[in-house]
């Protein structure tokens, strides 16, 4: 399968990356102490590429609303006119490429759904406009109008990603990470296969501490032929992250002092993965890291507004979406007779391990569970009807779970509600897997936008990674964030059995 597309210059880095090891094992022209050699000097940029996103965001609103309002200053004969259409178009570009996944930095799709996805945000964007344009402008100008700015736009925008991708793959705006420790903890670091994890930092290598086990290659270790501080200095380190097992390991205070306040940011290997993967890397994490790490914020004010969000957006879709769950009704009933039942409970656990009843659109046969025991869906399960597949596909079966947001027992976003029997066993195989029900559940979450649909002890665990990630960070902007990413996990069919 071909690299993805945000990660064909990946092979360049790499031995960019090993160039540094290898000039790093033999460090020359050290000069005076305290001095950086000129060659070794940091560029200014460096450690850009994690906002190059929100940078991207800002020039494509620009581009597309100097290129849509040019175009409409002489059908609507205003200038006012046309570049505030371009204003009010340029908006719903950005929040549709945002809806398609373009503004997440771990993207991982190649060149040709990058290109899918412009053109779908583009063609939605172009239809709303052209409703917009017949609703609110007295001359309404012919929708052909709206064809230039259309073609114009989509060149632009697959432009710009192109330009993009080679920003995000110069390893010029990545940050030179150098891991100090090579056991267990340091693994995880090295360990780290997805592209998209490794976009934002170049990894020099791993340096051994004293006394302490080490797992790493001997190939990634690096062999140090003078102190911490000056070979930070020499291969120009950006960022230190401390990964040894034991903190007793002989753990160079004073060179990690020096390096801090010579402006080298030093991290806990789990905040430096958290950063890079959005997700709590279970196997590595302690539980001081719970005690002492910020987020994880449940404070009353973020509790009511949780709730007037959830009330207000649960009202306002089951309003819209009540035509889709009617045509839903329809087609179970065409293909499975009119005595059909066409909801069906199913007992979950929410908030603080309470259990309450989920409604769903029935998607599987009546006798799916006929052996009395709970049983994960499979990739192409039998047991699925042929509507059923589609409603699943589509997340259309989810809707009614508005009515649960609507009378408390879940929330809009939040982390995936599971079956008493699956979260008796996961809990006592899964640590920490109790704490995903600190708060109430979601009909979308960021584990489900990030990972693929969970059917095994595995992927409870990866999920779980994602959920404690979201607990941690939990706010109405990660809220809003996830369900603009959930368009697109719907759109393509992501992650649905």
């Amino acid at each position: 399968m071909p690299a993805p597309f945000y990660d064909q210059a990946d092979r360049t880095v790499n031995q960019q990356s090993n160039a540094s090891v290898v000039s790093a094992e033999k460090p020359s022209g050290a000069g005076r102490p305290g001095e950086r050699p000129v060659v070794a000097r940091r560029l200014m940029f460096r450690g850009l590429a994690r906002h190059l996103m929100g940078g991207a965001a800002i020039v494509e609103f620009a581009i597309v609303a100097l290129v849509v309002g040019r175009c409409l200053v002489v059908p609507t004969r205003s200038v006012i006119i046309g570049y505030w259409l371009g204003l009010g178009v340029a908006a719903l570009t950005i929040f549709a490429l945002g809806a398609m996944g373009l503004y997440n930095l771990r993207q991982r799709v190649q060149f040709e759904g990058v290109i899918i996805r412009v053109f779908a945000a583009a063609t939605g964007v172009l239809a709303l406009s052209v409703l917009l344009e017949w609703l609110f402008i007295e001359s309404r100008p012919s929708p052909v109008v709206f064809v230039l700015p259309f073609s114009l736009t989509f060149m632009a925008l697959v432009g710009s990603r192109f330009l993009l991708a080679v920003l995000l793959n110069w390893s010029a705006l990545k940050r030179r990470v150098l891991v100090y420790g090579a056991g267990r903890r340091a693994l995880a670091v090295g360990g780290l296969r997805r592209r998209s994890d490794r976009r934002g930092f170049v990894l020099l290598g791993f340096v051994p501490a004293e006394g302490a086990p080490v797992t790493v290659p001997a190939a990634q270790q690096l062999d140090l032929d003078v102190g911490l501080t000056e070979f930070c200095a020499i291969n120009a380190v950006d960022e230190i992250v401390v990964a040894i097992d034991e903190r007793r390991a002989g753990l160079p205070i004073a060179e990690l002092l020096e390096c801090r306040l010579r402006g080298i940011i030093v991290r806990d290997v789990v905040d430096f993965l958290e950063a890079e993967t959005g997700r709590v890397t279970i196997p590595i994490v302690t539980p001081s890291w719970f005690l002492f790490s910020k987020g994880f914020d449940q404070a009353l004010l973020r509790k009511v507004a949780r709730r007037i969000f959830d009330v207000t957006a649960s009202a306002v879709l089951l309003v819209l979406s009540l035509p889709v769950v009617l045509a839903a009704v329809v087609a179970i009933k065409i293909e499975e007779g009119v005595g059909a039942p066409i909801f069906y409970r199913q007992r979950r656990v929410g908030l603080a391990g309470r259990v309450f009843d989920v409604f769903k659109l029935r998607t599987m046969r009546v006798d799916a569970e006929r052996e009395g025991r709970a049983v994960w869906a499979t990739i192409n399960d039998r047991r699925v009807t042929r509507v059923g597949a589609l409603l699943r596909r589509s997340r259309i079966d989810e809707l009614p779970q508005l009515f649960n947001v609507l009378i408390g027992d879940m929330s809009v976003v939040g982390p995936r509600p599971e079956r008493p029997e699956f979260v008796e066993r996961l809990s006592q195989a899964i640590p920490y897997y109790s704490e995903r029900h600190i708060v109430k559940p979601g009909i979308t979450g960021w584990a489900q936008v990030s990972y693929p649909y969970g059917a095994s002890d595995a992927d409870s665990l990866e999920k779980l990674q994602y959920d404690l990630y979201y607990i941690k960070h939990n706010s109405l902007g990660f809220d809003l964030s996830v369900l603009m990413q959930t368009i697109e996990v719907v759109l393509f069919g992501q992650g649905s059995r």
